[in-house]
């Protein structure tokens, strides 16, 4: 056959599908709707990484953090930046003080001049806050009169809590401090590091398991309406077509469908973009500007799409037999074979095998290999389901009526039951091997702090070296705070500057040095030594035994911290007594010398860095306000941290919310073609409906029988999601060197939504069901 005569028969299905009447158009559309919402979720989740870039990029763009021992002088050309990042409430707020040094001062992104001293630019969102009547507290903190907003160019989202106020006189300290003096924002050299390879794994399987259940969603729609196409194929073949020329036109309906469908899933792909500002998952806001795929994925997806469709089509035509006075489809007659759908999954397998036991520490996983063998373990689902669907109803029993109507109607169109669930198990396996992953690798990048939050709810780091007695009494005084506990920390050595010895030096009043060690007496003048768990080894006991010699003398030099000013001599007595190191200490790490205030040199005391820590009273509701307004008080700079037992990566904290964006996507625009396919093969049983009516048939039996049609084929598709799931979640965990554990719990979990997503769908669709069982329905011309 010529690919003229090919393309003449495409077009001719074309020409039906949008000039067939009524019914054409309405299947068209359904098909148009199902491969929109499809293609609208292509574009966005491939639009993902850029978001995630774009984010990136703006926030190395105005980078203030400079990690340098050494300070840069004062120029015409500086700027002195100090950090002032707080909390309001559950929300964080980048704040930025700034000191031009002169006229040639680089500007942050986002501003046009620098705010005079008392003024401050903010973000749209920081000014509707600020505006808003229950935020007295963060105004009290913020006591700068706004002048200006800052510019798109200067924020990494439109709901970012931001702002920059002027200030005079900063000092700038060398060591990585909040304070810091510069040439020029931004990252021009990023910090270079070995990529991870269980992160580049755990990326690729993300992607993998957010697409695969788009695509499976996109195949199904390209077969809405089937029943009803190929029963006015029959009257093609009436007229002269061969079975051939039959599937070739079915195809060409199908093209025009996801031709249009295409069209509607740009326009919705624009229409969220534009909406994308409105919405704010765990913190992060995009601008529309971020959701631009990449070029090539989006010619991909606008012929891949098409393609598929075409054949898809054609796969589905080989079983049915369209003759000129009906259509007999021969898969009712032969049961589905199992070999072949077995061959995927266990092709899977064999493709990730090489690299069981690989970890971080063997080099990259191959990538192919990965995203082939996920694919095909994936994939496996959609091949095993109508089998499983098609065995599994064949043996169900008697029950109550809408049961067996239920039952009647999979046993005799199970294919088109398993094609409608076939989205959410793929969804569903891929998401149970994710969490098991998440799970697996999750001690690998959460790491545990040290910190007790009942001990301290919140620490405050001064950068003011002199002032932590006053600060420690004003947060004393502070509503809310139970108890306040000053403390000073810097390193001692055994000569200044370059100390071939060093241990750590805590300076606070007895009360304060009890909250560390256990001492038998204490008094103002007094030192003790203390050895930290944490350093048993015979290292530190040699750096201890070195620094604190009897009658010796010990040097504390600000330079060993980044400060300003010369070595001091400190001079040990004849005897340190050891004291017991408290297991739940506030300063866990702390391993060397603890004195009173007035063994510490007045030569000394600028040298220390202050920390105080607070016990707050939960039953003040706004205990942290209170103290956050304190902290801005005492020192504007201070860094202000709340107590939590573990920290987790950066990279993978981003993963985790670029998954939880990406899977609310998946699961809302699943739950909508689920709708549409639902209302799709209602349409098509109108006439069996409004029969089964006119005979007495009550509503309420046909409701239920929907019902049920819905909850068998997902709990088998749930069941076997699960179990693919777990053995590609073990498989993974085996490739990172992880042990392989399954957490229940999150699987019973997922498993649920899934099926809570059918099982919400099915209900909404029950409205139109109710429109159609009338008797009215048998009417035709």
């Amino acid at each position: 056959m010529s690919p003229r005569q090919y393309a003449r028969d495409l077009g001719m299905g074309v020409r039906f599908a949008v000039t067939g009447g009524r019914e054409g158009w309405v299947r068209t559309t359904l098909t148009a709707v199902g491969v929109g919402i499809g293609v609208a979720l292509l574009l966005l989740t491939t639009a993902l990484p850029h978001m995630l870039d774009a984010r990136d990029g703006r926030e190395r763009a105005r980078q203030d953090i400079v990690f340098s021992t050494t300070d840069r002088p004062k120029a015409d050309d500086t700027v002195v930046v100090a950090a002032t990042d707080t909390w309001w409430r559950d929300k964080n707020i980048r704040g930025r003080l700034l000191d031009p040094e002169g006229p040639k001062a680089p500007l942050p992104p986002g501003l046009s001049r620098f705010p005079a001293r008392g003024e401050m630019v903010v973000s749209p969102a920081l000014r509707d806050l600020l505006a808003s009547p229950d935020a007295r507290l963060l105004r009290e903190r913020l006591p700068y009169k706004v002048t200006g907003t800052i510019g798109e160019s200067g924020l990494v989202g439109p709901r970012e809590l931001s702002y920059y106020a002027g200030a005079e006189d900063l000092k700038p300290r060398a060591g990585g401090a909040r304070t810091n003096r510069l040439t020029h924002f931004g990252q021009t050299q990023p910090w270079q590091e070995r990529d991870d390879p269980v992160l580049l794994l755990l990326i690729s399987v993300v992607f993998v398991t957010l697409l695969l259940p788009v695509a499976v969603f996109i195949a199904a729609a390209v077969r809405f309406g089937g029943e009803r196409r190929d029963r006015r194929l029959a009257a093609l073949r009436l007229v002269g077509a061969d079975g051939r020329m039959t599937r070739r036109i079915a195809a060409g309906e199908a093209l025009a469908g996801s031709v249009l469908g295409l069209l509607l899933g740009a326009v919705l792909f624009l229409a969220g973009r534009q909406l994308v500002t409105l919405v704010e998952i765990r913190g992060e806001s995009f601008f529309p500007s971020y959701v631009t795929p990449a070029p090539a994925l989006v010619l991909l997806v606008a012929v891949a799409v098409p393609v598929c469709a075409v054949l898809v089509t054609l796969f589905a035509m080989r079983t049915v037999v369209v003759e000129p006075l009906g259509v007999v489809r021969s898969a009712a007659a032969a049961p589905r074979r199992l070999w072949w759908r077995l061959l995927l999954p266990l092709s899977g397998l064999v493709l990730l095998w090489p690299m069981i036991g690989k970890g971080r520490t063997h080099g990259d996983f191959n990538q192919v290999l990965v995203i082939g063998g996920v694919l095909l373990l994936l994939v496996g689902v959609t091949a095993l389901l109508p089998w499983i669907v098609e065995r599994g109803v064949s043996r169900l029993g008697a029950g109550p009526l809408s049961w067996q109507l239920a039952v009647r109607r999979l046993q005799l169109s199970g294919g088109m039951a398993a094609r409608t669930v076939n989205g959410i198990a793929v969804a569903v396996a891929g998401a149970v091997a994710l969490q098991m992953l998440f799970a697996g690798v999750q001690s690998q990048y959460v790491k545990d702090t040290g910190r007790d939050p009942s001990r301290a709810q919140v620490e405050v780091d001064l950068t003011d070296r002199t002032g932590i007695t006053a600060a420690t009494e004003a947060f004393a005084r502070t509503e809310g705070v139970r108890a306040s506990v000053g403390l000073a920390t810097t390193t001692i050595g055994d000569r200044p500057l370059d100390p071939s010895a060093s241990v750590d030096l805590v300076v606070g009043d007895c009360a304060a040095l009890r909250e560390l060690a256990r001492l038998a007496s204490c008094r103002d003048g007094d030192m003790f030594s203390v050895s930290s768990p944490q350093y048993p080894t015979a290292f530190d006991k040699r750096m201890r035994k070195t620094v604190l010699r009897p009658r010796a003398r010990a040097w504390i030099d600000p330079r060993f911290t980044g400060g300003p000013g010369l070595a001091v001599p400190l001079r040990l007595p004849a005897s340190i007594p050891h004291a017991a190191f408290r297991e739940d200490s506030l300063m866990p790490n702390a391993n060397g010398l603890l004195i009173t205030p007035s063994a510490l040199p007045a030569a000394a005391e600028p040298a220390p860095a202050g920390r105080i820590f607070l016990r707050l009273d939960p039953s003040v509701p706004d205990a942290w306000e209170y103290a956050r307004n304190t902290a801005a008080r005492v020192d504007p700079v201070s860094d202000v941290l709340a107590w939590t037992p573990t920290a987790t990566d950066g990279g993978f904290a981003s993963l985790r919310t670029g998954l939880f964006i990406g899977a609310t996507c998946v699961l809302a625009l699943i739950g909508a073609s689920l709708l549409v396919s639902q209302l799709e093969q209602l349409r098509e049983r109108r006439r069996l409906l409004s029969a089964l009516v006119a005979f007495g048939t009550r509503r309420r039996t046909l409701g239920l029988s929907v019902l049920w049609q819905a909850a068998v084929p997902i709990a088998l598709g749930v069941a076997l999601a699960s179990v693919v799931g777990i053995a590609l979640g073990a498989v993974l965990l085996r490739m990172t060197a992880t042990p392989v554990r399954v957490d229940w719990p999150s699987v019973l979990s997922l498993t649920g939504v899934g099926a809570a997503v059918v099982a919400a769908m099915t209900l909404l669709s029950l409205p139109p069901l109710l429109r159609l069982m009338r008797p009215d329905g048998l009417r035709t011309e």
